[in-house]
């Protein structure tokens, strides 16, 4: 199978500026117009410091080889991440706006997407001197100055999570309706993404991870992990130990670090993600862990094919072949190189 670059003649949302432009037409995803199926990447903690930023950016070149044409990268990071990347007053942290922006451009130039997620809430310590401080207010002015700041720069290959699997909702009562229609009031050109598992909104854009599929518009998985574990990926399997904290968790277990069967799922899933809706992302320990514990990350890097006889031995120790490597491998074979549209 090979990317189907479609030039459409739907009606297209989104205004083409700079190089490349991400869009929406119908239950299609668009590049520069054109229907491509999203292959990807979560990065969420690529804003940690100016070095795993420029980890990252010194990688996409290689992801692209590899078949992936999106990365996601948030600005309150990701769990254990602690990217402060809102202000009390809920303006950009212009330190983690210019890594943003080195991230974007660096995309735009080989023709790639960057997903940019806004709040992310759960165990981030980014929030904490926010959650008693913010309402609905502060939340909507962060995702609209989020979209102001993309649209004052011109980046257009990119779209917008506001609330990661609605954690912000669900823990505040905040509504992501609201947020999206904030996003929407600041530039309609740009996407906007709905992620929870409560009704969908039919004011976003497109739809992801935990929503709901709706009918007549996109949807795809920006958070792929495979099923075949005990305890599920993001439960004990990634988070049994509790080293360093008091009990609570604050870096992952097992990084990088699949069996066989898990592999084949995750495999599985991007071929039924990528042929019944808009693509598929692969989320992983390796590539969005934080450097507690002495273990060190975000891996941008690819590392290895996860051939590992004892997945529970040392658990909190790197394994030399460690690693996402199989499924960039798979992506390449099954897909081929990313090519952007002309």
């Amino acid at each position: 199978m090979v990317y189907a670059l479609i030039v459409t003649t739907l009606a297209v949302r989104g205004l083409v500026a700079g190089d490349f432009a991400f869009s929406v037409a119908g239950d299609q995803v668009l590049l520069n117009g054109q229907a491509f199926k999203v292959l990807g990447l979560r990065c969420s903690n690529a804003l940690i410091s100016d070095a795993t930023t420029q980890q990252l950016i010194d990688n996409l070149e290689g992801y692209r080889t590899y078949g992936i044409n999106t990365v996601s990268v948030f600005f309150m990071g990701s769990r254990f991440g602690d990217v402060t990347g809102y202000r009390v007053d809920a303006s950009l942290n212009p330190i983690h706006a210019a890594r943003m922006a080195r991230i974007i451009e660096a995309a735009d130039r080989l023709g790639m997407v960057v997903l940019v997620g806004c709040l992310y809430w759960s165990t981030s310590r980014a929030k904490e001197d926010l959650v008693n401080v913010w309402n609905q207010g502060d939340a909507n002015r962060a995702v609209a100055n989020t979209v102001r700041w993309l649209a004052k720069n011109e980046y257009r290959n990119v779209f917008v999570d506001v609330d990661n699997e609605g954690m912000a909702h669900d823990k505040m009562g905040w509504s992501i309706r609201e947020m999206i229609k904030a996003a929407h009031g600041v530039n309609p050109s740009i996407m906007v993404a709905y992620n929870d598992k409560d009704p969908a909104p039919s004011n976003a854009d497109l739809y992801i991870h935990h929503s709901p599929k709706v009918k007549g518009k996109p949807w795809l998985e920006s958070e792929g992990t495979p099923k075949k574990n005990p305890g599920g990926y993001w439960g004990d399997f990634s988070k049994e130990t509790h080293r360093a904290t008091d009990g609570k968790y604050y870096n992952y277990s097992r990084i990088g670090r699949y069996t066989a069967e898990m592999k084949k799922d995750a495999c599985r899933q991007t071929d039924e993600n990528v042929r019944a809706y808009n693509g598929h992302m692969l989320a992983s320990t390796w590539i969005q862990c934080a450097p507690a514990e002495g273990v060190g990350g975000p891996f941008s890097k690819p590392g290895g094919r996860s051939k590992i006889d004892d997945v529970d031995g040392d658990i909190d120790e790197l394994d030399p072949d460690a690693g996402i490597l199989w499924w960039l491998e798979y992506v390449k074979d099954r897909y081929g190189a990313w090519v952007p549209p002309k």
